[in-house]
């Protein structure tokens, strides 16, 4: 039957104190002090909403080429995309290395775009289509407000199909209603909020229980059988409230993850679902719902063939690196100007054709292997660099994205400008062959040493910030999992 056949998560590494955060504006607003608790994920200077959905959709395809030939429409959900004219899920397409056949869309301009965007995928899933789903959420908010607190950066991605074996799909209820609880205009960087007693009493609790309701009985469920229930909201105890209009019990209310996360816009409501997938047993009823302009709802029947994720939400709570340097967090967030130096004075601008000639190897870093002799190399080119055999026209596409690697050589540079000093990049060599000069990403100073195991993740090259084009290409972030096995292994 219809339903979830994969699913995968993202969060950054850093950690954003919020006892950090209230203690540097303590001088201007004390108010904030009740909010001191926890962190918020924080996205590195390198990321964005589309990076992120990019990495929750690695961890749900896996590396297998079969995987990702299936995948017949694309789905990028977000309301803060890098482009307002110019496919967002396009390059998420073309990241991943999908079919240049497959149908995509993007999905906006609301906080429930991201389950209305899955919504969408299971109705093209009931007619015979794989789709791949994939919500980002990076918010900017004023320094010292209440949401630089709350807010937090994630992704969450899903593969749908006709017969997902993960979770069954059961039945879907929707809200439309232009309850304005905030608003970004098309020229406004921030969110505009209203009064929260007003969202939270005339928004929330009158419109999403119809939204729950009719998904239940759609799936023809009672609320009292209902054994995860998942609704982000940064009001605290907001699920507990609805769930005890609803009839739902107390116990199957899950956590928010506000105190390790935040909230992450319209990527928390599926980042939810994929956490209450990684822990309800087969049989179990989970359903989630979210606010915006209305409310969505869906439900699921837990399946018994589900294939967990390598990194999902628990691999992403669990890699973490706390950051209590708040003026970092307002430098990476474009929040405050800066003397940037003579070094960043140049002119970004991209050669839209060389992107475009060259886009599998930019946007999904494809190389190349000589069919002749299996040498591996990047950039593809037409002539082989197998040693006594430059053989012409004999490379197919060969990708390094999903390759095991390591540090060669490498530089940590305070020369050269950088987001985040020392700006490091080296030699990277590949399991299976080849090697590709790369930046090197998430990593402290001292961090980084020759035979360092690497992979690669898709992350934001450079900023043209005079035309507003966002460039991409992939770096190599320390491989933290296959570090914790050597260290098992070695302690054995």
């Amino acid at each position: 039957m219809v339903g979830i056949a994969a699913w995968g998560a993202y969060a950054p590494r850093l950690r954003l104190s919020r006892k950090a955060v209230v203690a540097a504006n303590a001088w201007v607003a004390p108010g904030l002090a009740g909010k001191a608790r926890g962190e918020r994920s924080m996205a590195n200077w390198d990321e964005d909403a589309l990076t992120m959905a990019v990495e929750a959709a690695r961890d749900a395809l896996g590396v297998e080429d079969e995987d990702r030939a299936v995948v017949e429409t694309a789905i990028f959900a977000s309301t803060t995309a890098p482009f307002v004219d110019r496919q967002n899920a396009g390059i998420l397409a073309a990241a991943l290395t999908l079919p240049p056949s497959i149908a995509s869309a993007d999905v906006t301009g609301s906080q429930r775009c991201g389950l209305t965007a899955l919504g969408q995928a299971l109705d093209a899933a009931a007619s015979g289509k794989r789709v791949l789903v994939a919500a980002g959420e990076h918010r900017r908010a004023r320094a010292a407000s209440p949401q630089e607190l709350d807010f937090g950066d994630a992704a969450a991605a899903f593969v749908v199909s006709p017969d997902g074996g993960a979770a069954t799909f059961l039945g879907r209820g929707t809200v439309t209603d232009d309850f304005v609880d905030h608003f970004r205009g098309a020229d406004a960087q921030f969110d505009y909020a209203w009064e929260e007693r007003w969202i939270r009493d005339e928004g929330i609790v009158k419109l999403v229980p119809p939204a729950v309701r009719d998904a239940l009985e759609a799936a023809g469920v009672t609320a009292a059988e209902v054994d995860h229930f998942c609704f982000p909201s940064v009001f605290p105890g907001m699920g507990a409230t609805l769930a005890k209009a609803l009839g739902i019990r107390p116990e199957a209310v899950r956590d928010t993850l506000a105190a390790q996360l935040g909230e992450a816009g319209c990527a928390h409501g599926p980042l939810l679902l994929a956490h209450a997938l990684e822990e309800a047993l087969p049989g179990q009823i989970v359903l989630v719902a979210q606010f915006g302009q209305g409310a969505e709802a869906l439900v699921f029947r837990v399946g018994e063939a589900a294939v967990r994720p390598a990194r999902g939400v628990t691999g992403a709570l669990a890699d973490r690196q706390e950051e209590t340097n708040y003026l970092k967090f307002l430098v990476f967030n474009d929040l405050v100007e800066w003397d940037r130096g003579m070094r960043a004075e140049k002119d970004n601008k991209t050669a839209l054709t060389t992107l475009y000639r060259n886009r599998d190897q930019i946007l999904g870093l494809v190389g190349g292997r000589c069919r002749e002799t299996g040498v591996v190399q990047f950039p593809r080119t037409r002539i082989s660099v197998a040693p006594n055999n430059p053989a012409v026209d004999t490379q197919e596409p060969y990708r390094f994205a999903e390759r095991a690697a390591q540090v060669l050589t490498y530089s940590a540079d305070y020369l050269t400008f950088s987001m985040s000093p020392p700006n490091h990049y080296g030699m990277i060599v590949f399991e299976g062959g080849g090697r590709i000069m790369l930046d090197i990403t998430d990593v402290a100073p001292g961090e980084v040493e020759t035979g360092l195991p690497v992979k690669m993740v898709f992350r934001i090259k450079d900023r043209d910030e005079k035309r507003g084009f966002v460039r991409y290409f992939w770096k190599a972030a320390p491989d933290r999992s296959a570090l914790a096995a050597t260290s098992a292994q070695a302690a054995e």
